[in-house]
């Protein structure tokens, strides 16, 4: 089955959606217009079973099938927020929220769902029941761990839950999955070294915490190229360094680094934290500084479940042949995995054009060319896991 007509119907009136939803973005938690916006078009699709402020600000809407001799319920999540990022995109739908942007496409997938919705609720040639679930919070917020948390799963007896990102550098509405680990453990560290403050021209009477922390920086990298591995993957990244000072001719006391690293394997992972924590206490004591460190485990690995990732991509087939059924694996994390860890499921991505700014770039655009193969795949797991008696 290709692309379903209905959604060619709809197409305009989808990315209509979208666009809107691009000029009204919103933080984790932070949600209301935008969950105000989605429970609005479920109601106009006649989907009276909505449930708001599951997890924060999260919607579960449930739509009967023609049947439920199955007793069986598929769980459809989109993430709703959007980003801390200033839009420079300058098109007409672009944010109305300054410091606000979609800049990962979370519109996007908020509009396909809905889209998948409205054609659900209109046929309803299913056996069971769907859950939508409108999550909050994916970035960095754990929103899909908190609605976890608040006993989504058993209260709406979902037996599967399936998720989707776009995916930009690959062609418009192709698919790609694969199974086992998909997205990678995304943990944070934040780092303050304290030596002994003192004038430039005399370092010898100071103790030089920026010294100390290029050599931190250095030596973080050999986690990746001396301690895992090498067919492992592990990313340990700086991604800030900042001083107490903003002087020429001043050695600062305190100097703090923040980052992150990503892993793919929970043993690897380990031994990260591990290692980053030895790294950062003896590179700063070869130094004569002290180092505190602050480690906080984030998002687990998005781990796709093996049948469920073969019901995904023959559901993609059906739209679009050629689904790239082994696509690499990637170091972005994904709060869809505290979904996946206490429910089989896969994590499905789709192709946002070969052209254009990528994620988290206040260039970024999520393209609506994408909606019907989107809209065609959600509707299709619905259809092929809870076949029609």
């Amino acid at each position: 089955m290709p692309i379903k007509n209905r959604f060619a119907e709809t197409h305009a009136d989808i990315t209509g959606w979208r666009r809107h939803l691009h000029t009204i973005p919103e933080l984790g938690f932070e949600e209301h217009q935008t969950a105000a916006f989605v429970v609005e078009k479920l109601k106009e699709f006649g989907i009276t079973d909505i449930t708001t402020g599951i997890g924060g600000t999260g919607i579960v809407a449930v739509i009967e099938g023609k049947t439920n001799t199955s007793g069986r319920a598929i769980g459809l999540r989109a993430d709703m927020d959007a980003l801390p990022i200033t839009e420079a995109t300058g098109l007409p739908h672009a944010s109305t929220h300054p410091g606000k942007m979609h800049a990962c496409g979370h519109d996007g997938h908020t509009a396909m769902l809905l889209g998948a919705a409205q054609y659900l609720a209109e046929t309803r040639n299913f056996d069971g029941r769907c859950v939508l679930i409108f999550q909050p919070a994916e970035e960095g917020g754990g929103g899909g761990n908190e609605m976890v948390k608040e006993g989504m799963m058993d209260r709406w007896q979902i037996n599967e839950v399936y998720g989707m990102h776009n995916m930009p550098g690959h062609p418009v509405g192709a698919f790609a999955i694969r199974e086992g680990a998909l997205l990678a453990a995304a943990d944070e560290f934040d780092i303050t070294l304290e030596g002994q403050g003192g004038h430039a021209a005399a370092p010898h009477e100071a103790i030089d915490t920026n010294l100390a922390a290029a050599h931190v920086v250095v030596a973080l990298q050999s986690v990746a190229s001396r301690n895992v591995d090498p067919v492992g993957q592990v990313v340990v990244s700086v991604c800030t360094l900042r001083s107490d000072t903003d002087s020429h001719n001043v050695l600062p006391q305190t100097v703090r680094l923040r980052g992150t690293v990503r892993s793919l394997d929970d043993g690897i992972r380990d031994l990260a934290e591990a290692r980053v924590r030895d790294i950062v206490t003896h590179t700063a004591a070869a130094h004569q500084c002290t180092a505190n460190i602050t480690y906080d485990r984030g998002y687990p690995i998005t781990v796709n479940h093996a049948d469920e990732t073969a019901y995904a991509a023959d559901a993609a087939e059906k739209v679009t042949p050629g689904v790239w059924r082994d696509t690499p694996p990637i170091m972005a994390g994904e709060d869809f995995s505290y979904m996946l860890n206490v429910r089989p499921g896969a994590y499905m991505m789709i192709g946002n054009g070969e052209e254009g700014a990528t994620v988290h770039h206040p260039m970024y655009d999520f393209n609506d060319d994408a909606i019907p193969a989107g809209c065609s795949w959600f509707a299709e797991v619905i259809e092929s896991r809870l076949p029609a008696q």
